[in-house]
């Protein structure tokens, strides 16, 4: 028989609006966008549904934001009885897999996200650094890059997320020359063998 596993979403993933259907079909879902405003001290409904991009993705206002929409859309689920097996994120998704596992609360997970955010914006002012996800390279072409793009400044890879897809980190105008040298590379677009170099919407180097 197989075995279900939930795997939340990382920073970088957030948009506008993102939760704002469930949250009306759902009352459990809509609470947990409450909770969310209780244990912040801010409308978190308000700056996800209501709000701008560049404000959502400040890593402070990020990260607590998609752990919200991520458990908002976990609840319906739960009340169906489809419960997990196994429970994963990337990143920060890891938090909302401890939400899903129930070996952390809703509210701890969130409040700690806000902190986890704000230390992350403290190391890496706005507008310093930023990150990119790299497709369709292997890990030693994208080393490779970045060695050769850390004349500009500094960058790194930051996640080995899967074969074929890796994150790079650093200083913003670092991390664009080592874009554009991946795209010399063959990452340039999804029609080139499933190659691109994405710039991920980040406010940081998270």
């Amino acid at each position: 028989m197989g075995k279900t596993a939930f795997i939340f979403p990382g920073q970088g993933a957030q948009y506008i609006g993102m939760g704002r259907e469930i949250a009306s079909e759902f009352k459990s879902s809509s609470d947990i966008f409450d909770q969310a405003s209780e244990a912040l001290g801010f409308d978190m409904r308000k700056m996800i549904f209501e709000g701008d991009e560049e404000t959502l993705k400040i890593t402070e206002n990020t990260q607590p934001a998609i752990v919200t929409a991520s458990v908002a859309c976990l609840m319906p689920l739960l009340e169906a009885g489809i419960k997990p097996d196994f429970t994963a994120g990337l990143s920060l998704g890891e938090y909302s897999a401890h939400v899903a596992s129930g070996t952390m609360d809703f509210k701890t997970a969130v409040s700690l996200v806000r902190k986890r955010g704000r230390y992350m914006q403290e190391a890496v002012p706005l507008g310093v650094g930023t990150m990119a996800a790299i497709i369709g390279l292997s890990r030693e072409d994208v080393e490779e890059c970045c060695r050769e793009a850390s004349q500009s400044g500094v960058v790194e890879p930051a996640n080995y997320n899967c074969p074929g897809q890796i994150s790079i980190a650093g200083e913003v105008k670092a991390v664009e020359k080592a874009m554009d040298l991946c795209r010399e590379k063959g990452a340039k677009s999804r029609t080139a063998c499933g190659k691109r170099s994405v710039p991920l919407q980040h406010a940081g180097a998270g």
